[in-house]
């Protein structure tokens, strides 16, 4: 599928929407049935139960879960989604720490308009930190 800017920011605007719904099936809807999501580089979650545990266990953890679209980008055959989620963590067994982590998901986009693969990333020890002892306050 050949990627088109509108297109990927109406898409991208959608996929942000459904991660703000805390409905985890609304999330993995937007992949391809055998469609897979990858968190920094571990193993993938294949097709849409699994990938949908995915985001159940952050919307699970962050009850108050917001996520915004920094950006959506098209590189070459691929698109890339940039994000911030904020939070705080009172799920349970949860630290009762808000956090606020940027990263951003690598797309690749399947003919049936959905995503085949997505490789996201964030950083993982600024994750933990905040989820130990909160975001300073500005």
């Amino acid at each position: 599928m050949k990627l088109g800017l509108p297109w990927l920011r109406d898409f991208a605007a959608r996929y942000t929407a459904a991660w703000c719904s805390g409905d985890a099936t609304k999330v993995a809807a937007f992949y391809s049935p055998n469609g897979s999501l990858s968190v920094n580089g571990g193993t993938p979650a294949t097709g849409r139960s699994a990938i949908a545990e995915v985001a159940q266990s952050f919307m699970t953890a962050f009850p108050d879960l917001s996520v915004a679209m920094d950006n959506a980008l098209v590189e070459g055959d691929h698109a890339v989604y940039h994000w911030t989620l904020s939070g705080t963590n009172t799920g349970p067994g949860g630290t009762g720490k808000r956090v606020r982590i940027s990263g951003f998901e690598v797309w690749k986009m399947s003919a049936d308009g959905l995503i085949a693969e997505s490789q996201g990333r964030f950083d993982d020890a600024a994750y933990r930190y905040q989820l130990k002892h909160g975001i300073a306050q500005v």
